[in-house]
């Protein structure tokens, strides 16, 4: 017999257009089920599979682990492992977070990463009549979910300065049910001005809704958009400890939102999967946020890093975008991108993968100076113009 909550749930689905067949997909994706993600290919993690003993600049990860004393706060809760939670783990997170952002501490909710809930919007707030509006390129796992749902997705390339189009995207689709931005924008590292952000919130219909991906913000020394969903019911802004934080092994990831919005993105489960969280993870990001001096430290010394080694491309007269603000950059080779990146990997350096608009452009996840200068010396190794 079906619950009242299957109940409510499909009617949702109904009346925002979702044949049966997609319902059934939508109560896979998330629920009880929600594993049944990960054989789709959704929200798959769209880097490529490490190889074992090369330099990994291919996957935006952190060249290094977490802050000493990050690390030291998730010891002391493996010493507490015999405790589902043991000491108001989650609401230390919220506080410190809030502390950080100056947002209200009911308004952070703590994720394994960015998948699922970038999944959980395309269900709850996109559909075959009310799609997605992305940018191109740009992180896919949220049109890829609603492409596989059946919802709508429109594409808007970049502006000439690699910004989010923001007025082309509300013209694209003047209906959609969610508006994507990812700033700074994965692949690019590029940065869209916050009165764009703004703008596009205030524009919108108001029924809709403004994801602001903020997965690299910590690479930028710069103004965020947090702020926005400290005020209003339709912005959700999303964070990841995967990056400059140095804990994607660890799956800690973030929203920023009103309680009305989060409430019907987790009606599906009751927010089982937010619960559900390793106490080390959270411990571990409940310490990082507050270092300002640690996550400036380490911004200086990625910047260098993605300085030498842009310098050293246009030195050779390669292209490379400009105005990267993350620890990426994209490199166009002027020829196809797919034999430049096996024959770096042949010299034991594996970088990321181009784009389907970009087919002649790689992109390159920064690492340490050492990393850097070994895929500097490669370059010299396997570049012929």
């Amino acid at each position: 017999m079906a619950t009242q909550l299957d109940t409510e749930f499909e009617q949702d689905l109904a009346e925002r257009g979702y044949s049966r067949r997609q319902m059934a997909k939508a109560a896979a994706l998330l629920g009880a089920a929600a594993a049944t993600i990960r054989v789709t290919g959704a929200a798959a993690q769209q880097a490529a599979k490490a190889v074992a003993g090369a330099v990994r600049i291919g996957a935006n990860e952190c060249w290094t682990g977490p802050f000493p004393v990050a690390a030291e706060a998730a010891f002391k809760l493996v010493k507490e492992g015999n405790r589902y939670e043991p000491d108001n783990e989650h609401q230390k997170l919220f506080d410190a977070v809030a502390s950080v952002e100056g947002i209200p501490a009911d308004r952070v909710v703590a994720w394994p990463g960015s998948s699922d809930p970038l999944s959980r919007v395309a269900v709850a707030y996109a559909s075959p009549t009310r799609g997605i509006v992305t940018a191109d390129p740009t992180y896919e796992a949220i049109w890829r979910t609603a492409d596989w749902l059946g919802a709508k997705v429109t594409k808007v390339p970049l502006t000439s300065d690699y910004a989010h189009d923001v007025k082309a995207m509300l013209a694209a689709d003047p209906n959609a049910g969610v508006y994507y931005i990812c700033s700074p924008n994965n692949p690019t590292g590029t940065v869209t001005p916050i009165a764009d952000i703004e703008w596009l919130a205030n524009n919108k219909p108001k029924d809709a809704i403004l994801v602001v991906d903020e997965a690299y913000i910590h690479w930028v020394d710069g103004p965020n958009a947090a702020k926005l969903a400290a005020t209003r019911d339709d912005v959700l802004i999303l964070r990841t400890f995967s990056k400059l934080f140095g804990m994607a092994g660890m799956r800690l990831g973030l929203t920023f939102a009103s309680p009305v919005l989060m409430e019907k993105m987790m009606r599906y489960d009751g927010g089982q999967v937010t619960g559900m969280l390793p106490m080390t993870a959270v411990a571990c990001g409940t310490a990082s946020v507050t270092q300002a001096a640690l996550i400036k430290a380490r911004r200086a010394e990625m910047n260098a890093a993605r300085e030498k080694a842009v310098s050293h491309l246009t030195a050779k007269g390669i292209k490379v975008i400009p105005g990267s603000h993350a620890n990426m950059f994209m490199v166009d080779w002027g020829k196809p991108a797919k034999p430049m990146m096996e024959a770096l990997l042949a010299q034991n350096v594996q970088i990321g993968r181009s784009w389907p608009i970009w087919p002649n452009v790689s992109r390159v996840s920064v690492g340490s100076m050492k990393e850097m200068e070994a895929f500097n010396a490669a370059i010299d190794k396997v570049w012929k113009a």
